[in-house]
């Protein structure tokens, strides 16, 4: 079993962070850890990958959910080389990570132009005010999907 600390962790998060700069990617690296030993690693490919959910974060849990076969991340700690943003959030709710640790803040990014400070409050904020409108738009067969899923026998429950 690996002595590693969470520092230990963030500083190689950090280190994947750099070295990610250096090859044209962006300032960010995040690892997958379970039972103290290293799962996965990502680092941000939105720009290489034209993906714009290409986060560190997200590509170390795709990573770690392959490696383990499962989408079901508990008993995992993610480790940030930043503090992660709404979506990376949620995408580690999603997978059920157990806990997450990271480095820099959301203030640091910012100040190196990767301000997503508004993310944080949009949900705060009134929906007529958002940067995009979100429309829920009735259609007859609009629960059809989760009806079928309620009477699916051999369902796998997120």
């Amino acid at each position: 079993m690996s002595t590693r600390t969470e520092s230990d962790w963030l500083d190689q998060a950090i280190s994947l962070a750099a070295e990610n700069v250096e090859r044209g990617g962006g300032p960010f690296g995040a690892l997958i850890v379970r039972n103290h030993e290293l799962v996965a690693t990502g680092t941000n490919q939105v720009t290489p990958t034209l993906d714009p959910t290409a986060h560190a974060e997200v590509v170390a849990i795709r990573a770690a959910c392959q490696a383990l076969g499962t989408f079901k991340l508990d008993g995992c700690l993610l480790v940030a080389s930043c503090e992660p943003c709404p979506m990376c959030f949620a995408s580690s709710m999603w997978a059920r990570v157990d806990r997450i640790v990271y480095a820099a803040d959301r203030d640091d990014a910012a100040r190196a132009g990767f301000d997503d400070r508004a993310f944080y409050e949009v949900f705060a904020n009134d929906s007529s005010t958002w940067p995009l409108t979100l429309a829920q738009v009735p259609v007859p067969d609009a629960t059809l999907p989760f009806s079928k899923w309620e009477h699916k026998a051999d369902r796998t429950d997120y």
